[in-house]
């Protein structure tokens, strides 16, 4: 088995969901990126850590929203999405 090193760096996160929620929501969900594609969200931008990546989804649940996927983005990724 082979354990990373943990990072003290955000990883920064894409996040795939039903149906459309405009900017309004960023504080929602800790000041991440929302854009529209087609008819779903997408949330991108750094998360601090595990617990706050958790609070994000039930954030998510809570609301009642469905998740389509979670992406943690490659560094050389996060800047083209």
């Amino acid at each position: 088995m082979t354990i990373k090193k943990k990072s003290h760096t955000p990883a920064h996160y894409r996040i795939k969901l039903e149906g459309l929620l405009d900017d309004t929501w960023s504080d929602w969900f800790e000041q991440m990126a929302i854009s529209p594609e087609g008819d779903q969200t997408i949330l991108t931008g750094p998360v601090a850590d595990q617990a706050a990546l958790h609070g994000v989804l039930i954030r998510i649940r809570d609301l009642n929203l469905t998740l389509l996927s979670v992406e943690c983005l490659a560094p050389e990724l996060e800047n083209k999405q």
